[in-house]
C-alpha cells in the first residue's frame, strides 16, 4: 500500500465518522439548512459547489485518460460532496498500485 493511498483512506475514513456525526445529529437536510440562513453560509455552499462541479470535470477528463468509469463518482459528489473525488483518487491510486493501466502521478 502506498503512502497516498493510505493517506486517501485515512481522509475518507475520518471524513465519514465526521459525516456519520453529522447525519445523526442533524439529519442531511440538516447539514444544508445552515447554507440559507446567511449571507455567509450562502458563500460556503456556493464555493463547495464550484469546486465539486470542477472536481467533477476534473474526474471526467481523467477518467477518460485512464479507461475508468466515472459516473459512479459523479453521482456520489452529488450527493455526498466530497467521497467522489476521494474515492476516485483512492480507485486510481489502488489501480496504479495493483499494476493497473493507469499511472500513479497524481
Amino acid at each position: 500500500m502506498t503512502g497516498r493511498l493510505l493517506a486517501l483512506i485515512v481522509a475518507i475514513a475520518g471524513f465519514g465518522v465526521l459525516s456519520t456525526l453529522a447525519l445523526e445529529d442533524v439529519g442531511y437536510l440538516g447539514i444544508l439548512a445552515p447554507h440559507f440562513q446567511s449571507w455567509g453560509g450562502a458563500q460556503v455552499f456556493v464555493d463547495l459547489v464550484i469546486v465539486c462541479l470542477l472536481a467533477c470535470i476534473w474526474m471526467i477528463n481523467d477518467a477518460r485518460e485512464r479507461g475508468l468509469p466515472v459516473w459512479p463518482f459523479i453521482v456520489i459528489t452529488l450527493v455526498g460532496g466530497s467521497f467522489g473525488p476521494l474515492l476516485y483518487l483512492a480507485l486510481r491510486e489502488w489501480r496504479a498500485h495493483a499494476g493497473g493501466k493507469i499511472s500513479a502521478r497524481a
